[in-house]
């Protein structure tokens, strides 16, 4: 039965998204739940950016890779929601093969992106608070526009390997993906090969591109938090944990579910768990993060304060 079963990649020219409940009735709400969370999200993200480039006060390292983040946020949940969405509502629910190597491949790229972001945005925030005095020469914006470069240049060459090392295999009938989209854990379940190798270079990668940037991320937030116990006043003191508190309360919805993911061996493959956990790195992080790293801000509150008084005073 296996031979027969046995087809190269050439020869599949579709796969069936199996997404979440069958039921009609659970599917209906779903749908709405989710289009309005996407919404919410683009509408979040959408708007921080568009402040970010109205107001010059905002013109800073924190808010230009925070501008970066939010558009990453935007397109990371535009890969998976709309299809996700779509196969909520049409009984098809297939992709091609085309459509989910390229949906794989931007989705990885998004997600790598998106991790070495967070690492940039702590190491930004401990030269603010620890360096003072040398920010504006180590964050640079020559410096920030380097960073920027070297994060894309990771986020592309991590997405080429997960993806060539992935769709390269033979896969068999039938072509059911137990997943919303095309993600490399739920893929490989389909091969017919050995996918040993395809265990460990994910273990690398996430190593790498995972645990690195966490680390990175823990050793400032303990610096900052060193810093902040020798603010003086009280209410400073509780103002800065706060901030940081809800910082690491994303990175942590983020990281600790992609670790899951993506540093586990395939025999802890639990389609039912997977589907949950890609939602809090891809939807749920990206509906957070406009609440977590803006709403509390009060140089965003202060800039949609003036731009909504400068179209006041236009009226």
């Amino acid at each position: 039965m296996q031979t027969l079963g046995k087809e190269n990649h050439s020869s599949v020219s579709e796969f069936i998204l199996l997404g979440f409940s069958s039921e009609s009735q659970v599917r209906t709400t779903l749908f709405i739940f989710f289009l309005l969370l996407y919404l919410i999200t683009l509408l979040g993200n959408g708007l921080i950016v568009t402040l970010i480039y109205l107001d010059s006060r905002l013109h800073t390292p924190m808010y230009f890779f925070l501008s970066i983040l939010s558009l990453v946020d935007m397109s990371y949940v535009t890969t998976t929601v709309p299809q996700m969405l779509v196969n909520m509502v049409c009984p098809g629910r297939t992709i091609s093969w085309g459509a989910c190597v390229v949906q794989m491949f931007i989705f990885l790229v998004l997600g790598i992106a998106e991790c070495v972001l967070y690492a940039i945005m702590a190491y930004d925030r401990y030269v603010a608070i620890c360096f003072p005095l040398h920010y504006s020469l180590l964050m640079s914006h020559l410096v920030c526009i380097k960073m920027a470069t070297v994060c894309w240049f990771i986020s592309i060459t991590g997405a080429l390997i997960y993806t060539v090392f992935t769709m390269q295999l033979p896969y068999c009938g039938p072509y059911k993906i137990n997943h919303f989209f095309c993600e490399v854990p739920a893929v490989l379940k389909l091969a017919c090969a050995d996918i040993s190798l395809n265990d460990q270079l994910d273990f690398i990668l996430g190593f790498i591109l995972l645990l690195v940037p966490l680390s990175l991320i823990l050793a400032s937030y303990v610096r900052i938090f060193a810093s902040i116990l020798r603010i003086r006043s009280t209410q400073g003191r509780l103002k800065s944990f706060s901030t940081c508190a809800s910082h690491i309360t994303v990175v942590t919805m983020f990281y600790g579910p992609a670790m899951i993911m993506y540093m586990r061996p395939s025999s802890w493959y639990d389609p039912e768990r997977d589907k949950k956990l890609a939602l809090f790195y891809n939807v749920v992080s990206a509906f957070l993060n406009p609440i977590i790293y803006s709403l509390r801000n009060k140089d965003v509150k202060g800039a949609f304060l003036k731009v909504l008084g400068d179209r006041g005073t236009a009226h």
